[in-house]
């Protein structure tokens, strides 16, 4: 905690600052990241080894291929996260997991299957976004900013 806060802090305060500091275990942060790097790249990995079977064995080429790669992603990840599994990987890989396309399928799956005793109208379909929502919206906003920028830069370009 930095200087500034402790000094608004009272001395009781203070007090319970430090016994949380002494009681709090410490986190392994080099075991964290290692593990977080390794399981994101074996998700590419098997990613790609996905396109490379596409677009070797069902003919497609690479720009082509990736779709199919994306849909069986993030059909494995709700089919796991469905069987729990992705859930038990997530607490071990950390943001590892959450970073490729099927962390963003494990958040609307997971936010699902939470609310699917509500029914699949109000539960699952009004909540599967819950999460994910915001991601999306940033992400259609960004687009749209990046884009408009292109064509500005096109137009001045043109002129």
């Amino acid at each position: 905690m930095s200087n500034m806060k402790k000094k608004k802090m009272t001395p009781a305060q203070q007090q319970y600052d430090a016994l949380v500091n002494t009681i709090e275990p410490k986190r392994p942060i080099f075991k964290n990241c290692f593990n977080a790097f390794w399981v994101g790249g074996t998700i590419c990995l098997i990613a790609q080894i996905f396109q490379w079977i596409f677009i070797n064995y069902f003919n497609f080429d690479e720009k082509t291929s990736t779709s199919p790669t994306y849909i069986l992603l993030i059909f494995l990840s709700a089919l796991f996260t469905g069987l729990g599994i992705y859930d038990h990987l997530s607490q071990w890989a950390g943001a590892g997991s959450a970073v490729p396309i099927t962390g963003f399928a494990n958040s609307i799956a997971s936010s699902s299957i939470e609310h699917k005793s509500e029914g699949f109208v109000l539960g699952v379909a009004g909540n599967m976004f819950r999460l994910a929502g915001a991601i999306i919206v940033y992400g259609v906003f960004s687009a749209f900013i990046v884009a408009t920028i292109k064509m500005i830069i096109l137009w001045l370009g043109a002129m």
